[in-house]
């Protein structure tokens, strides 16, 4: 195995699938495992003194689902919503969680020597939660690990629910 690949992609020919999605005119991808379902975009409930980021909870089923706002994580402006606009509903740890993305592209299968780090841009970009870059078809995504993404301190969602 080369070395430069990321340690969080397999180091087997085996292919792992990724749920891909759009953010602008960005594609990103993120692991299928995470993935519970994908839902057209509703209203929510407003939580006063909440980030920005976080547009609110729905009640899905029962269970109160914090909702995020990709776009706004990203610093990538406001929101505009749309017959695209959907909610992927992640399972992260013991938590649900639903994220509100542009559009959901396809399921994308990718082997770990597809996937290239991602550029170290220093202090300027935290890269903690990209798993690496991909091409596939001339298209560039982002694989992310929705996993650490959720998890961070600025987030706060899952370290907040296990408490």
């Amino acid at each position: 195995m080369s070395q430069d690949l990321n340690p969080n992609i397999a180091a087997t020919d085996d292919a792992r699938e990724y749920l891909t999605f759009r953010l602008g005119q960005e594609e990103y991808g993120l692991n299928i495992l995470n993935v519970q379902e994908i839902r057209g975009y509703d209203a929510v409930t407003k939580i006063a003194n909440s980030p920005a980021f976080l547009k609110g909870v729905i009640n899905m089923r029962g269970v109160i689902v914090p909702i995020i706002d990709m776009r706004i994580r990203f610093n990538l402006g406001e929101a505009t919503y749309n017959e695209f606009t959907v909610v992927i509903i992640l399972n992260i740890g013991s938590r649900v969680i639903g994220m509100v993305v542009d559009a959901v592209s396809d399921v994308t299968s990718l082997k770990a020597d597809q996937v290239r780090p991602a550029p170290d841009f220093g202090s300027v970009l935290d890269t903690a939660y990209i798993d690496g870059l991909a091409t596939v078809d001339e298209r560039m995504i982002i694989v992310i690990d929705i996993e650490k993404l959720m998890t961070a301190e600025d987030m706060g969602l899952v370290d907040q629910a296990a408490a």
